[in-house]
């Protein structure tokens, strides 16, 4: 299959982007100075980050926000105007179909502002239109996605778009740049302070240019994307939650507020209010490595006795602390903090410990 380009091709190309096929798209991985550089410059600066690829779309109609609820465990009912709530769409055995972020665009709920991931994009807009077909789906297909994470972020930012940096995080306002319209969230997936910025495709690369010309910003790539997300302990659609995969082994009970947990009202409810009552058979943990060797996916995850406890589902190297780290989900009993544990690679067993997340502290705007 041919990879589709973003509206930001060309300027990756022109500042020489190492480009790969990823969820359809041609996008870069890195750009010359490396993933390590990139990541570390996020870390201290401002990264610029193309993410058009991910779907955005509108939700409308009277009553919106209950009648999403009835797809996500999600409390959009309850969510102030303008403001950001993270979900996931479940499946009847409570399991995930795709993880997004939903903005509520109005007081009474009736129109809401959804950023899903790029490779289930397709498979969610399906589920809307059966679900829901009494509301409006607009997926806004003219509109490009970039991301400006660090902790100069808002300072940059800030030049171009006056009024942003007084932007709370998990909240959305509409600014006007060179008179067109941009949906700004102060958000982001890295753990950085950092705003997701929605605007017309023809004036993404007008914009992108503008940011990098400043002395905080540098164009970053996929490869600094993921190790950015690692470190924040952040879960990858497709890695470390599935549809297998329910929100509470996923770590994700935060994200299911009281009144959803008691009520349900979404696919795979029982599941989920069973797991918070009785537990899980596994749970996502944290995992630094004692050496210098990274584990990637798939690598099994075994105890003191040699017996297999659990599976790797993220795993590389952390530029931030100079070792490698991992993701992965282990029986409860191996979950503790500081719980010694080795990880299956190339048939040798690499000795890790169980690490709280996120492994580099969050750095968010509050």
């Amino acid at each position: 299959m041919i990879a589709s380009p973003t509206p930001l091709h060309a300027l990756h190309l022109g500042l020489g982007g190492r480009m790969v096929a990823f969820a359809g798209y041609d996008l870069p991985v890195n750009y010359p100075a490396g993933i390590i550089a990139e990541h570390l410059w996020t870390r201290e600066n401002a990264g610029l980050f193309d993410v058009s690829h991910m779907g955005q779309a509108f939700v409308s109609g009277p009553g919106a926000a209950a009648r999403l609820e009835t797809l996500l465990p999600g409390d959009l009912q309850g969510l102030a105007c303008k403001r950001i709530r993270y979900s996931q769409f479940t499946n009847a055995d409570g399991g995930i179909l795709d993880d997004l972020m939903v903005t509520k665009l109005d007081e009474a709920g009736d129109k809401l502002f959804l950023v899903v991931n790029a490779a289930c994009k397709t498979q969610d807009f399906s589920l809307l239109q059966a679900n829901l077909p009494d509301l409006k789906l607009e997926i806004l297909q003219d509109r490009a996605l970039l991301a400006l994470q660090g902790p100069l972020a808002a300072r940059a930012l800030e030049r171009h778009i006056p009024g942003v940096s007084a932007l709370k995080f998990m909240a959305q306002q509409d600014f006007v740049w060179r008179g067109e319209t941009l949906f700004v969230s102060r958000s982001g997936y890295t753990g950085e302070d950092g705003f997701e910025i929605s605007i017309p495709a023809d004036f993404a690369e007008n914009l992108a240019e503008s940011l990098l010309a400043e002395e905080e910003v540098q164009a970053i790539g996929l490869g600094a994307r993921d190790s950015l997300r690692l470190e924040a302990g952040l879960c990858l659609y497709g890695h470390d939650i599935d549809a297998t995969t329910s929100p509470i082994e996923a770590g994700l009970n935060w994200s299911i507020s009281k009144r959803r947990r008691e009520q349900g009202g979404f696919p795979g409810a029982a599941r989920v209010q069973r797991e918070l009552g009785q537990g899980v058979a596994r749970l996502r943990v944290g995992l630094i490595l004692d050496g210098k060797a990274p584990a990637r996916e798939g690598a099994e995850i075994v105890d003191s006795t040699g017996a297999i406890v659990g599976r790797v589902t993220s795993g590389g190297f952390s530029p931030s602390l100079s070792r490698p780290i991992a993701m992965g989900y282990v029986a409860p009993k191996c979950a503790a903090p500081g719980t010694p544990l080795s990880l299956i690679v190339r048939g040798k067993p690499l000795p890790a410990h169980v690490k709280t997340l996120p492994f580099v502290p969050n750095r968010y705007q509050r």
